[in-house]
């Protein structure tokens, strides 16, 4: 049983890191999609990752076609300021995919305009365009958790 972030893109190493730390604490995978706007081996992502890298199932991707190829039983679900369904609105299975654009841009417009069904975002005010990459995913992946009853965690 477990969940998964995608990252597609990713841009700020220390997003990816805390992003990286939700998914040791609660047994989420994290997929990284290319091209990603650090290395690897940065500092910043390291260090926002703690010494939790150990506990981290990560996957990396040339693209995003790559992870629904790997994946084709996935439910995807997409994360962006365009939707217009809330991610409360949805019953989040196991093994369902979060996907998660870049932090300037968000997600590619040609994924939001072919998947508006599963398209969904978080209710804010106007005086922001966005959440935080990372505070983003940890809203939804405890959203999930908590409707299947945490089980995923053991």
């Amino acid at each position: 049983m477990a969940l998964h972030i995608v990252l597609v893109e990713p841009e700020i190493p220390a997003n990816t890191g805390n992003i990286a730390r939700t998914c040791a604490a609660t047994g989420t995978h994290l997929h990284l999609v290319r091209p990603l706007g650090f290395r690897t081996d940065d500092a910043t992502l390291k260090r926002a990752g703690l010494d939790y890298w150990y506990a981290v199932n990560i996957e990396y991707h040339d693209s995003f076609a790559e992870v629904q190829a790997k994946y084709p039983e996935g439910r995807f679900f997409y994360a962006t300021t365009k939707a217009s369904n809330r991610y409360v609105d949805f019953e989040f299975q196991d093994n369902d995919f979060f996907v998660f654009g870049k932090e300037t841009k968000g997600l590619p417009e040609s994924l939001i305009h072919a998947n508006p069904e599963t398209c969904m975002k978080m209710p804010m005010t106007d005086k922001v365009r966005s959440l935080n990459l990372a505070n983003s995913a940890a809203i939804i992946v405890y959203e999930a958790l908590r409707q299947l009853d945490f089980k995923p965690l053991g």
